[in-house]
């Protein structure tokens, strides 16, 4: 038996959805007293501000790496720890 996908057609644009889903949370982690819970919300907020920002980076008609984001990983090339060159004997 195969199954079906179930399909849905989106009315908003992506843009738009991210842009309500942030202006709620934000809205909710204004309104709890300071702890975990606002902590997280906080975050998913500013999950979805970069997603908005990756969206309209990856939308626009000239996609270019943002400068920032290069300046950053020329700043701080991760290094791998060397390895290990010795053998155990058995």
């Amino acid at each position: 038996m195969v199954k079906r996908r179930r399909r849905f057609k989106q009315t908003t644009t992506l843009a738009q959805r991210l842009m309500e889903q942030a202006g709620r949370l934000r809205e909710r982690a204004r309104q709890l007293p300071p702890g975990t819970e606002q902590t997280t919300l906080w975050r998913k907020v500013r999950q979805a501000e970069t997603a908005l920002r990756i969206e309209e980076w990856l939308s626009s008609p000239h996609v270019a790496a943002p400068r920032d984001a290069m300046t950053l990983m020329r700043k701080n090339p991760r290094k791998r720890p060397a390895k290990s060159t010795h053998s155990s004997a058995s």
